[in-house]
């Protein structure tokens, strides 16, 4: 597959000036790589098999949401306005309890439709029934890194440790390379320290990440502390998760203090801020700032759209700046371009695809999506990288392309047929969430 590109405007970053820079030039992707990036036209454009006209948008490199439970989609809004617990309790595991695997799958591709409708190329995905979201995965095109949640409060003879390690054995590599895997310990408080050492070996002999929420919430913390006499982040840092042996992906990360944090100053891997599913659910301002300020990698997600509702990373994007400027009282705190950086670079490098993804740049895997910025709010052009950040939404975005394959070209998804997912997420979220 031969793709031309014409005329996008390109955001290239630049490492030492740490911003993003505008340029205009064609794109030439072959098979699954960016191969070219030219002011020339080629002599012969019969030898593309697409030609997309791109001088009213804008090139980004695909965003990459670093934390979401993507089956969850089917249960949007079906639990709102709830603390977090009774959201939990009452709602969420009941209606989980429901879901066959069937559901799991199309409750992926509908989290998976959305995410490749509002720019998202990549994600990381923790949950139950992993076969049937990695096969949701290879049939959608989208670019994952999979991990089975593993909660160790109750004794299944081992099943889902099995299931977690049979995820990355079986699926590692697959669906061209676009599939990642992590282990996936749940959280401290519902991992003992056993449990999690366990599961800390099982990464480092199948020589792969971990994927693990942390401090989420008040609640937990306060648990963590009556049962350990320790904080969330001083508990996985005793067990030796953090001393530079184990790439860490951490969700959350709310309630930590200036102690914890500078314990995770020389971990491998970073965090997932979940701004809107935090504010959503009452948990709290994650301290990112103070992250960024200790040279902590951010990386930027969702959360699952039971609680963030939606899975528009640009909407994420305006809620991380946000909630920092009006935490500490300061517009400047962080800029639009440390916010893009988040929801692109920094991503890749959480799911260890920066070798690969993040970057608009020759020899890279060909993920990148077009912005339509010739629209009432998306004009005048003063700066294109705050333009993004504070005035662009999802549905902003008119072509999606991950692995060198158009997933959505003009809004129309070409990888999933649109309307029977609508059918089949209709039909089966009203089955689950019946009588409860």
């Amino acid at each position: 597959m031969k793709i031309f590109i014409k005329d996008p405007l390109i955001l290239d970053y630049k490492d030492q000036e740490k911003q993003f820079h505008p340029y205009r030039a064609n794109i030439v992707i072959e098979d699954d790589q960016i191969a070219d990036i030219t002011n020339d036209l080629p002599a012969d454009l019969s030898v593309f098999d697409e030609i997309i006209h791109a001088s009213h948008c804008v090139a980004l490199p695909g965003l990459i949401n670093a934390h979401n439970h993507s089956p969850m989609s089917l249960l949007r809004s079906f639990s709102d306005d709830l603390r977090l617990m009774e959201w939990l309790n009452r709602k969420m595991l009941p209606a989980e309890a429901n879901m066959n695997q069937e559901d799991i799958y199309w409750g992926a591709l509908l989290g998976i439709a959305e995410m490749i409708k509002s720019g998202t190329t990549a994600y990381a995905d923790m949950y139950i029934h992993m076969d049937q979201i990695a096969q949701a995965v290879h049939d959608s095109g989208i670019r994952a890194s999979l991990t089975r949640g593993l909660v160790f409060l109750d004794d299944d003879g081992g099943q889902r440790l099995r299931e977690g390690i049979d995820l990355v054995k079986s699926w590692s590599g697959k669906a061209d390379g676009r599939i990642t895997t992590m282990m996936g310990p749940h959280a401290p408080y519902t991992c003992p320290p056993d449990q999690l050492k366990e599961v800390m070996e099982i990464a480092k002999e199948l020589q792969v990440p971990i994927h693990i929420h942390l401090a989420e919430t008040q609640e937990e913390a306060e648990k963590i502390n009556h049962k350990y006499g320790k904080s969330p982040t001083e508990y996985l840092y005793d067990l030796g998760l953090f001393d530079g042996d184990y790439h860490v992906l951490l969700a959350h990360a709310v309630h930590l203090d200036d102690h914890d944090i500078a314990l995770l100053q020389n971990m491998k891997g970073g965090l997932a801020h979940n701004p809107f599913s935090n504010m959503k659910l009452g948990c709290g301002i994650a301290p990112v700032y103070s992250f960024l300020e200790k040279g902590i990698l951010v990386g930027l997600g969702t959360d699952g759209a039971g609680s963030a509702t939606s899975l528009d990373l640009f909407k994420e994007m305006k809620m991380a700046s946000g909630l920092q400027k009006l935490d500490r009282f300061d517009p400047a705190i962080i800029d639009a371009h440390t916010i893009l950086q988040m929801a692109t670079i920094n991503g890749s490098t959480l799911l260890q695809m920066d070798h690969q993804v993040g970057r608009i740049e020759v020899g890279k895997k060909a993920d990148l999506i077009l912005v339509n910025i010739h629209q009432p709010h998306l004009v005048p052009h003063h700066d294109l990288v705050s333009l993004l950040v504070y005035s662009a939404f999802g549905q902003d975005v008119v072509t999606t392309i991950v692995n060198g394959k158009i997933l959505m070209k003009n809004r129309e998804l070409l990888t999933i047929d649109e309307e029977r997912l609508l059918y089949e997420a209709h039909q089966r979220a009203k089955r689950i969430v019946e009588g409860i």
